[in-house]
């Protein structure tokens, strides 16, 4: 089938990349005719493990290519999609609309005889009555249907969510649209893939319901690990009790700093919006943004309370800086306000990422970029991992050691091995866990650690009298929020 695809941003390439992968004839148009010749000369501008690769082998089979004028919309045009981006609205009601709204009256203009219209964007309900009245008011001649498409899509697993979804959502009152789009999803449904079928409000809806749950449950399990750190047990524990239940399940009950990126923050205040407008109440959506908001101003109270109550004069290096893995989304990231409440608390960092550098030099300021993770930690007081980047978790931990100042890692991702940094004479930090030293219990130069000679473990002792294998008192009661940051 041919398709036209207005948006080459992340859903738009991902999109138009997979349709001409499932064998549709596929034109991806954006405007910004910059991003159109580095399409067209190979040049990817979004890091998605896989979405080059398909982009290259779809284009050279002839499957796949790029415009920066909307085509016509003729008869040979089967459905014409929108997934443009869809930002927090300048006013903070809401989403910014006017883009998804400027593609309706191109297509309207660009439309010969009939026209079905798909929105991908995650867009409020009722943005396809306003698409269809876009398009009806000035041409009301076209046949016309609009649908809801939405995406579902994970950064970072972007091109298996697409091919090996979990269910396709189509939203139309239209049996003729719903056919369509049936037919072109047919290449991945006749696998088994759930299809539902519901009304255009129903699909936007879905979208937005969809994201508010995962940051609830998200929100959920990281106000669970304060209360494991309070108590003295472990958080990953309690998340495998819980997501065992099938009710449950395990998935997206990782505590960590709290969620960011392109969609869960702007999704739910855009749900609130909506909500807002109907003059209904969504207490549990508003509670999670506001502890969301709340967690990530925490983090820099965390390290400074793993040393010692203060960083002022401390040089942190911190490893990672996206939202999560395996994307160079740097939007909302919670390393975003760990560095700057860092930076006004009086400490120098160095930061690294394996993706996320371009995005982080544009936005972060008065730091210092490093080259690797090794780099990142040379002469550091602390080392913080922010983003579970799989190349963190297999790093040598004794030439880390040997690296650093002092044997220092607060990690808010639960990513890193506790037991072996312990057994390079690390003190360990981490997220709804007891706080557990290393044979040095507090944080240690390294040069200290490395006086009991090459390759052996530093010798057990006790601080202020507590037992190995524990933190002193005054540091196993701390509490994140007790410690003042800017």
């Amino acid at each position: 089938m041919r398709l036209v695809v207005v948006g080459c941003g992340y859903v738009g390439l991902v999109s138009g990349a997979c349709f001409a992968e499932l064998g549709h004839e596929v034109v991806c148009v954006d405007t910004d005719v910059g991003r159109i010749k580095g399409l067209k000369a190979g040049m990817v501008p979004i890091f998605e493990p896989g979405l080059a690769q398909m982009i290259g082998r779809t284009v050279a089979a002839g499957r796949l290519r790029f415009a920066a004028e909307l085509p016509d919309l003729d008869e040979a045009v089967d459905a014409a999609f929108i997934a443009v981006g869809t930002p927090p609205s300048p006013d903070g009601h809401g989403a910014d609309l006017r883009h998804v709204y400027a593609v309706a009256e191109a297509m309207a203009g660009r439309a010969v005889r009939r026209l079905l219209v798909v929105t991908k964007s995650t867009v409020p309900v009722g943005t396809g009555d306003m698409i269809e009245a876009i398009i009806r008011a000035r041409r009301p001649d076209l046949e016309l249907d609009v649908a809801s498409n939405p995406e579902f899509l994970r950064e970072g697993s972007a091109l298996h969510d697409f091919m090996k979804p979990d269910r396709i959502v189509l939203g139309s009152g239209s049996p003729e649209a719903i056919a369509t789009l049936q037919a072109i999803y047919a290449p991945i449904t006749q696998f088994g893939v759930p299809v539902l079928s519901t009304g255009r409000k129903g699909a936007e809806l879905i979208k937005y319901a969809a994201n508010a749950f995962l940051a609830v449950k998200i929100t959920f399990i990281n106000e669970i690990a304060d209360l494991c750190e309070s108590v003295g047990t472990d958080i990953d524990d309690v998340a495998d009790g819980i997501g065992l239940d099938r009710r449950i399940g395990r998935a997206f009950l990782e505590a960590g700093p709290g969620y960011g990126g392109s969609c869960f923050p702007k999704d739910t205040a855009a749900l609130i919006a909506t909500a807002q407008d109907w003059a209904v109440n969504l207490r549990l959506v508003e509670t999670t943004i506001a502890s969301n908001d709340a967690r990530k101003r925490s983090l820099a109270r965390r390290v400074a309370v793993a040393m010692g109550g203060s960083v002022n004069g401390k040089r942190i290096a911190v490893l990672g800086l996206t939202f999560k893995p395996n994307t160079d989304d740097m939007r909302d990231a919670p390393s975003i306000a760990l560095v700057a409440a860092l930076q006004r608390a009086g400490a120098t960092l160095k930061v690294y990422d394996p993706e996320g550098m371009p995005q982080a030099r544009s936005m972060l300021s008065n730091v210092e970029f490093a080259v690797n993770a090794y780099d990142c930690a040379e002469n550091a007081d602390c080392v913080v991992v922010m983003t579970d980047w799989d190349e963190f978790s297999t790093l040598d931990y004794d030439k880390l050691a040997n690296l650093v100042r002092m044997r220092l890692v607060v990690d808010l991702r639960n990513k890193l091995d506790k037991d072996r940094l312990r057994v390079a004479g690390f003190t360990v930090a981490s997220i709804g866990r007891p706080a557990q030293g290393p044979a040095v219990l507090a944080p240690q130069p390294a040069s200290k650690a490395a006086s009991d000679g090459p390759g052996r473990s530093p010798r057990l002792r006790a601080v202020n009298g507590s037992a190995p294998g524990h933190l002193p008192a005054a540091q196993e009661v701390a509490r994140p929020d007790a410690i003042a940051i800017p």
